[in-house]
């Protein structure tokens, strides 16, 4: 490949086996410089170092978090993005089919195929995956990193079964079309995949210019259980059999309002609160695809 490539190494407090993956990354990258990110927004900061320094392939190796810091460094300059899947789930390299191997996602970025999908934003904040509003936001601005690293998804569960028992917010969605929609809680994808290999969006492709909305009505337990299996099936939506509980739609374009400041999260992580205006440039975003 003739791109000058810089990788973005995210070690999420991961100790020693941090130390393990970085050694392996060095051993297997060769002369290809790695940087560190050291705190929350460092890996953006990062990036835009590199970019400044004339490096036009920027790999993210961590999870979904490191991705978004990453773009989120592109500052419409036209690099391209790689990925190192780390994290826990990685759930954007499930969308693009990456292995989960160290080794052989080093070769699909050495093997240089380039997809060009959407790259969407929350206001002025881009995202590469999943957005959500309402309770899985909130859970993850109560769920403390610490106790989700020790507990895994056990820990939303508590989280969630507390939340349920709160006043649910009120979210008014006005679509780019000019329709608008009334709900408690909103999921939006970009792709397919939401939490793991759970297809919540069948419909999405990451090219076709458009966002998924999933809006609820209400969210109770058997709300959340019923659809998390459908999604587990291949999708959460039924096209006969909504009741109500779940409006579907696609848009280029979106803003999401409330009375009360209602929590936003972008690829996994809290971003802040409504109002928020939700967009989608078509196939903006270049990344290594196998």
């Amino acid at each position: 490949m003739q791109n000058k490539i810089c990788i973005i190494f995210n070690p999420a407090a991961r100790g020693e086996k941090a130390k393990h993956l970085l050694s392996k990354l060095y051993t297997l990258v060769g002369d290809v410089p790695i940087k560190v990110s050291q705190y929350p927004g460092d890996a953006e900061a990062k990036t835009e170092w590199a970019i400044e320094q004339g490096y036009d392939l920027i790999v993210a190796a961590g999870g979904d978090g490191t991705i978004n810091e990453v773009v989120n460094g592109f500052n419409g300059r036209e690099v391209i993005l790689g990925v190192i899947p780390l994290g826990t789930i990685n759930v954007f390299a499930m969308e693009l089919g990456l292995p989960r191997s160290i080794e052989k996602a080093w070769a699909t970025i050495l093997q240089g195929n380039i997809r060009a999908i959407d790259f969407p934003k929350a206001n002025d904040q881009h995202f590469v995956q999943l957005a959500g509003v309402g309770l899985d936001a909130k859970v993850l601005q109560l769920t403390h990193w610490n106790v989700r690293k020790t507990l895994g998804p056990l820990s939303y569960l508590f989280t969630v079964a507390y939340l349920l028992k709160e006043t649910q917010p009120s979210l008014q969605i006005t679509l780019e079309e000019g329709s608008r929609l009334s709900g408690s809680f909103l999921l939006i994808g970009n792709g397919r995949y939401y939490g793991g290999p759970f297809a919540v969006f069948p419909k999405a492709r990451l090219d076709d210019g458009l966002l998924d909305g999933y809006l609820f009505s209400r969210v109770s337990s058997t709300v959340l259980i019923k659809y998390w299996l459908r999604s587990f099936m291949g999708g959460l939506y039924d096209e006969e059999e909504s009741e109500g509980e779940v409006i579907r739609f696609q848009s280029r374009s979106f803003v999401v309002q409330s009375k009360e400041e209602v929590p936003v999260e972008l690829d996994g992580d809290f971003y802040g609160h409504t109002p928020v205006s939700f967009s989608c440039e078509p196939q903006k975003l270049k990344v290594i695809v196998p």
